[in-house]
């Protein structure tokens, strides 16, 4: 008898377990169907950031008692809202805006933090953002970022950003961008 209601009890949670799965499966369809299927979108703009003079595009906020001293400018942070065009000119079309903070975070070496999202405000993405956060070793030839989310078209992405100076003077850095993100 004891062994016919152990049985029994068996086969019931594994009936309820069975369609707890079928229930997370059907939801799970469900939200890739209204997602629509995973993409791959390549990207590829110049990113203006201009430091000083009356169009400057990033203002220092903060810094540190010894970010003067310091030969990599420790603890400074920077406010940018810096145009993003297609080409390397700065009168190239303008495809939207690089929004955020970069944050010099070594003591050592030329490193900044990035926390950056960029706008899009033209073309297929217009009204889309990525959001991209990391290291940026800004004086190496290619620095990578991870790219972390978006919104729009870029809903749920995920990818990477390669960056390369372009060019740089004392007022203006232009740095090239190409993107890659997973996105639905």
């Amino acid at each position: 008898m004891a062994m016919k209601g152990f049985l029994a009890a068996t086969i019931t949670v594994s009936a309820v377990v069975l369609l707890v799965i079928l229930q997370i499966a059907e939801v799970e369809a469900g939200a890739k169907t209204k997602l629509g299927r995973e993409k791959v979108s390549h990207l590829h703009f110049y990113f203006h950031d201009i430091v000083a003079g009356q169009n400057a595009t990033a203002v220092q906020v903060a810094s540190a008692p010894m970010t003067k001293s310091s030969p990599t400018g420790f603890g400074s942070v920077v406010v940018m809202d810096d145009c993003l065009t297609e080409g390397p000119e700065v009168t190239s079309k303008v495809v939207g805006r690089a929004q955020g903070i970069y944050v010099s975070s070594s003591q050592e070496n030329f490193h900044l933090l990035m926390a950056s999202t960029f706008v899009f405000e033209s073309g297929k993405y217009n009204g889309s953002t990525l959001a991209m956060i990391g290291k940026n070793a800004a004086l190496e030839e290619v620095r990578e970022m991870p790219i972390v989310g978006g919104s729009g078209l870029f809903r749920l992405a995920q990818g990477y950003a390669l960056a390369r100076t372009h060019s740089i003077d004392s007022t203006t850095a232009v740095v090239e961008y190409n993107v890659t993100v997973l996105h639905y």
